[in-house]
């Protein structure tokens, strides 16, 4: 004999299970290598600050730039992946509002810092493409900030 059961119960039944998830529930596992990621930014880190205290020629401004650069990108991806989140792209804009949107205000006041690194180099668009090396008095400033995130994300 068959049991024929109306959508109506069916639903209804659903409806105040216990068993059941939400969104809020999904929990993000790490994603594999964010050690890496964070150790590999405190070596570009660490090779900007002596590159810059022993004022090697080799190291332009915008060498030590690029270096401080990829120091952030390396830490903020591996704070990122720690928490199993991705940020859309890899502008220092981009990697701002991901810190932002999974970890509000953790970064302060260096979002908007962050964000005025990427005037050095807006090269992801070619119709728009543009690059305004720095200048070495600029690369304390960069260093600085660069260490501010080593500490919040470490």
């Amino acid at each position: 004999m068959t049991t024929v059961h109306s959508k109506t119960s069916d639903m209804a039944s659903t409806a105040f299970r216990s068993d059941l998830i939400g969104f809020g529930d999904i929990k993000s596992h790490a994603i594999k290598g964010w050690e890496e990621y964070l150790h590999e930014g405190e070596q570009y880190l660490t090779t900007a600050r002596n590159a810059f205290a022993g004022q090697r020629h080799a190291f332009t401004a915008e060498i030590l730039y690029n270096v401080i650069a990829m120091a952030i990108e390396k830490l903020v991806m591996g704070a990122l992946m720690q928490s199993g989140n991705l940020p859309y792209n890899h502008t220092m804009r981009d990697l701002a509002e991901a810190m932002e949107e999974h970890f509000p205000g953790r970064l302060g006041g260096i979002k908007d810092r962050l964000i005025s690194l990427d005037a050095y180099q807006e090269i992801c668009d070619l119709d728009t493409y543009h690059r305004q090396p720095p200048t070495m008095e600029e690369i304390p400033a960069m260093l600085s900030l660069a260490i501010e995130l080593q500490e919040l994300v470490s």
